[in-house]
């Protein structure tokens, strides 16, 4: 089984949140990227690697690999898994990847979202999304950095 460490949601991926407190706060060693566009996009990619401090590893991966690979994932392995959105989880939680709590942190606001918390907004996929995750048995909550109190997701809905 893998050691998924903290699972979280956030629009930018890797950025000073990320990189730097909640890796810490989880006693990260690697940090895996599930997401099939920057799986193949270098400028990202070695935009979100300046941010994590030396000796963090990281990983680009599309969702199928994440699916296909993640229980070769070694003991030593602590791993901070990130996604762009609520679907990426449900997909890899419907393929078998072992997520029962996400960290829910940035999903900006636009047209067709409504705002349900700071810096957390919805629309009717995300909410479907939402309502898949929580059939299976996945705790959500919403926390920007490990100094806010947590807000059970499923509550602000």
């Amino acid at each position: 089984m893998p050691n998924i460490v903290l699972c979280r949601i956030d629009e930018r991926l890797i950025h000073g949140q990320v990189g730097v407190q909640w890796v810490g706060f989880a006693g990260a060693n690697l940090v895996l990227v599930a997401n099939d566009e920057v799986a193949n996009d270098t400028v990202q990619q070695n935009l979100m690697e300046m941010v994590l401090a030396e000796g963090i590893a990281v990983r680009f991966w599309p969702l199928q690999k994440v699916i296909d690979n993640i229980h070769r994932a070694a003991d030593r392995q602590k791993i901070l898994l990130v996604c762009k959105t609520p679907a990426d989880f449900l997909r890899l939680v419907q393929g078998g990847v072992p997520i029962t709590r996400i960290n829910v942190g940035n999903m900006h606001f636009a047209e067709g979202k409504r705002q349900i918390a700071k810096t957390v907004s919805v629309d009717d996929d995300d909410l479907a999304a939402f309502a898949g995750l929580k059939d299976a048995g996945v705790e959500c909550f919403v926390q920007g950095v490990p100094t806010e109190q947590a807000q059970d997701l499923y509550k602000l809905l």
